[in-house]
């Protein structure tokens, strides 16, 4: 099976950037700040939490006591640098949030990527 992020860039959906597309911050557009010196500054323009709802849920994990969230992304969508995706599909940035004993993630498909429930 291909990467559904990996045909999303390929398809053009999803911008090209200096960052693979598996990463949170591919397609998110560089800035320049020039500094008071004249210095050119690159940095990452402000990333937003997408909205749940933009995902299709497959299931849902509670978690374990020492569970980390690398190991969930390891065990649940083959990739432990994935981490961020179950953040972003449970609406936070830190994966210390789900990490709580007993808490209960939500597992789905990359945002936007339809569940099998859905029309394409």
């Amino acid at each position: 099976m291909k990467n559904p992020i990996q045909a999303m860039f390929e398809a053009g959906v999803v911008e090209a950037t200096d960052f693979p597309p598996e990463s949170r911050y591919h397609g998110v557009p560089t800035k320049t700040l020039v500094a008071p010196d004249g210095r050119q500054i690159a940095y990452l323009a402000r990333r937003f939490v997408p909205h749940p709802e933009g995902f299709a849920t497959q299931g849902y994990r509670i978690t374990r006591q020492g569970e980390r969230l690398d190991q969930i992304a390891a065990a649940a969508i083959g990739d432990p640098l994935g981490f961020w995706r179950l953040c972003d599909a449970n609406g936070t940035v830190r994966a210390e949030e789900l990490e709580v004993t007993g808490a209960e993630i939500r597992l789905t498909l990359p945002e936007f990527v339809p569940g099998p429930e859905e029309e394409l």
